[in-house]
Parts: structure tokens; sequence; C-alpha cells
């Protein structure tokens, strides 16, 4: 146990200084540690907790006949404008210094806050606009690899998520309570107090963790346009299987969970009937577990069975819990899929913790804005692929639906009677077609490697990592060399097996 608390330890407050410096980062400016990385991602998604019940009240009022409509809209062009800035941010930290971008996608991602009861509409648009640079878990996942190694990456990451998901235990319940004791300005004023306290502990104390001999000497320097083209980059993926595969499992894996999240907890309060007490005690089970679920879980996972098997049981585990949440109809059923849920919370850290292996060190960046891009589109298409499914099912998510009568039929043609056939069967449609996307997550993570410098399995042929050339690398000064080592940095494990 005292050995366990010492590499906790060890991994939050970073290497000694001498080890710091020997890596390029002056240690005047302060010790990088994943402490920083922490606080950041807990500032941040807090104050976005807090706006939980004041933003479904700002979207009910504004877009009253079309809300979950116009909420899919929104974060769809979000979520796409994510896709395609993620792997430039990132490409753009891994030569100009990670804490200039934790700056700028912090403040882009909490830039709408104090709009949201001065003008909704700017808000609405400015929440849509801030996904060109709402993209902070990329540069996040960055600046822990530059100061972690392979060996304690995964539970590096484990401690972000589980600070992510840290921070939506109590927020919610928090803001809805202080909501009720004084307002809803309140809270958002309060919410961005917060977000500025983000800003001010990124600037004051946040110190940089990428080493200088990896940053250029000035930000004069050029940089091609092949680096700053996302579909591009994203265009050559595909020439390093194991990322291509990584991709793939993230989008089929966090498509459904992305529409899970978006109407999750409205869906638990309308056709699963909970009250509101019960969907806050229903959060903070889900938090208080992830949190169990992502550091110590997770650090058992990684040392035992590896970075595909830790993501191998969060992709089973989400197949679980949407098969619960799609057949359930019995409210025990329900609280046992988010105990489930939780377990299946390890995935995303460890498919980051794989890619982050795999690439090297100069090009951690660009490897996580890749993931963070593919997560982004899933943001902007999962409330949407949701929101229809929910449609065809004539299952109606507004708040006025009359609770006797939840699901609103308009007239008793043999198609509806279909369909209220099978929603006996299926009371969540959407959630049961997110487990067959999973499933075929499953299907593709089986093709991974045991480890991120091992071969690709395909079919009876394996796929040398040495033959998976990616982007050609990138020079400061003289834009890309195609004679350069790929993106996705090839270690020597042909020659060192």
């Amino acid at each position: 146990m005292g050995r366990k608390k010492r590499v906790v330890g060890k991994i939050i407050w970073g290497p000694r200084k001498g080890h710091t410096k020997d890596n390029g980062v002056d240690p005047g400016a302060g010790q990088a540690s994943v402490y920083h990385a922490l606080v950041v991602i807990f500032l941040e998604f807090f104050a976005w907790g807090l706006l939980t019940s004041p933003l479904i009240e700002v979207l009910n009022n504004t877009f009253a006949n079309h809300t979950f409509l116009m909420n899919g809209l929104i974060q769809g062009v979000k979520g796409l404008l994510s896709f395609l800035s993620a792997p430039l941010v990132g490409a753009l930290s891994d030569t100009f210094g990670r804490k200039p971008f934790l700056l700028i996608t912090v403040s882009f991602t909490c830039a709408p806050i104090p709009l949201m009861k001065i003008s909704p509409m700017w808000y609405f648009a400015m929440l849509s606009i801030s996904g060109i640079f709402a993209v902070t878990f990329s540069v996040v996942f960055a600046y822990v690899a530059d100061i972690t190694t392979d060996e304690d990456r995964g539970q590096a990451y484990g401690l972000v998520s589980a600070t992510f998901a840290a921070s939506l235990v109590t927020s919610p319940a928090l803001g809805a309570y202080l909501g009720k004791v004084y307002s809803d300005n309140f809270v958002i004023w309060l919410a961005t107090a917060v977000a500025v306290l983000d800003v001010l502990f990124i600037l004051v104390a946040v110190p940089e963790s990428l080493p200088d001999k990896l940053r250029p000497a000035n930000w004069g320097s050029q940089i091609s346009w092949e680096k700053a083209d996302p579909l591009g980059a994203l265009k050559k993926i595909g020439h390093d299987k194991l990322i291509l595969l990584l991709c793939v499992t993230v989008f089929l894996s966090y498509l459904p969970e992305a529409g899970e999240y978006s109407c999750f907890f409205v869906y638990l309060r309308l056709v699963m009937m909970f009250s509101a007490q019960e969907v806050a005690s229903y959060i903070a089970m889900v938090g208080v577990l992830s949190v169990v679920a992502q550091t110590l879980i997770l650090a058992l996972l990684m040392k035992y069975v590896g970075h595909k098997g830790a993501i191998v049981f969060g992709l089973v585990f989400e197949i679980v819990q949407l098969a619960c949440f799609g057949f359930g109809s019995q409210t025990w059923v329900i609280w046992m899929a988010g105990c489930i849920a939780a377990m299946s919370s390890v995935a995303y850290p460890a498919i980051s913790a794989f890619t982050s292996s795999h690439a090297s060190p100069d090009q951690q960046g660009v490897a996580q804005g890749i993931i963070t891009g593919i997560r982004g589109l899933c943001n902007g298409l999962g409330p949407a692929l949701f929101g229809f499914i929910f449609y065809l099912f004539h299952v109606d998510l507004n708040e006025t639906t009359d609770p006797d009568n939840r699901v609103i039929s308009h007239d008793n043609n043999t198609y509806h009677k279909i369909q209220s056939a099978i929603r006996s069967i299926v009371p969540g449609p959407p959630f049961a077609f997110g487990a067959i996307l999973v499933i075929m997550a499953l299907l593709v993570a089986v093709f991974m490697p045991e480890n991120p410098h091992g071969s690709v399995q395909i079919g009876k042929s394996k796929v040398r990592r040495q033959n998976s050339l990616t982007l050609e690398a990138f020079h400061p000064d003289k834009g890309f060399r195609e004679d350069q080592s790929p993106l996705i940095s090839l270690s020597d494990a042909d020659q060192n097996p």
C-alpha cells in the first residue's frame, strides 16, 4: 500500500526538477506535474456542471417547440468544428508548447458561459463556434504525456478522466440548489467566476511541459499548409494501421456514449419516471464509481492485462450497460446499469494511453488531437443520431410531455401499433442500437496488438509498424520532409523485440 501511494504521488507531482531540467524545461518556471492538468480539467468541467439546470431552462425558453432538435444541431456544429480543429491544435502544441494552447482552449470553451442569460441567441452562437478550440482534453493528455513514462501514463490518464468525473459528481446538484436558493443568474455568474479562475490558474501557476529542444526559437517559425490541413492529416491516418483501428474504435464506441449523455437524464426523468432527487443521486453514484474505476480499476487492468485488455474490458461493460438501458424497464435494472456504466469509463483513458505510447514524444499533441477530433465528431453526431431514433419510435422527450402519457401517438393505425409493441420490448431504442455499435467496436479492437509497439494482425497477415508511415515529420523551420520519421513514431520494436 505504501509503494502504491508513492507511485501515485510520483505521477501527480511529476519528476524531480533535475529530471525536468534534463528534458529541457526551465525549472525556474515551476515544476510541470499531473496536478496542474487535474486542476485545469476540474475547474473547467465544474463550471459547466453548475450550469446543468440553467442550460435546460434556457434551451426550453429559447427553442420551445424544437428543444431537442436545436440542441442536436448546436452540438453537431460544435462537434464538427472540434473534429476539424483538434489535430491542428494538437500539432501546434507540439511545436509551440502546451501552455499557450491550454489557455486558448479553456478560454474558448468557457467563453459562452456569461452570455447564457445576457443574450441566449449569442450564447448558442458562441457555443457552436467555440468548437474550433474546445479541445482541452487533447492538450491536457499531451501535457501529461510530456511528464510521465509509458508505465505511468495509463494511470495518469485515468486520474485525468477521474477528475473529469469527480467535477460532475456534485456540481449539477450544487447548481440546482443554488438556483433555487438564489437564482439562475447567480449560478451563471458563479460558473463564470470559476472559469476565470481556471484561466488565471493557467496564466500564473501552470508551467510549460514541452521540452525546449522540441520547440522553435520563436513564434515566427514557418508552418507549412500541409501541417495546418486537418482533412489532409486525417486522410493519412489510414497509413498507420494501429491509429486507424483506435480511431474506428473510438468512433463506434463514443458515438452512442455521446448520444447517451445528451439525453439520458431527461430519459430517466420523463420515460423511467425518476424524481429530480433520484436523478441527482444517480449522477452522484455514477460519478463516484467512475472515479474508482478510472483510478484503482484502470491501474490494475493496465498492470495485469495491458492496454488492449483494458480497452476490451471497458467496451464489454459498455455493451452490457447500453443493453440494460435499451431493454430494461425496471428501476433496479437502470441502477445496475449505472454501476456498469462507471466500469465502462476506463475505455477512453486506456485508448488515450495506448495512442500516447505509440506516438513519439514530439508528436503527442497531434496524436491526441486526432483521437479528440473523433470524439468531437461523435459529440456532434451522437445527439442527432439518438434524437432521430427517438423520433422514429415516437418517444417524446419534451419537458411538457404528460407523464401519464409519455409517448404520444396521433393515430391508431397498424404502424403505430407496431411501434408500441416494439417499445414494450425495447423502451430505449437508441441505447439498444448503441450496443450494436459498441459490439462492432469490440470486433475492431480484437485486431489491435497487445502492446503499442507490436504488429497489427489483419486476417493471416501482419502489418509491421515500420511500413506504417503517416504524416511526414515536421521541422519548425523547414516544414515537412519526407525523409524523416513518421508522425506516429515507430520505435525500434522490430530491432529490439
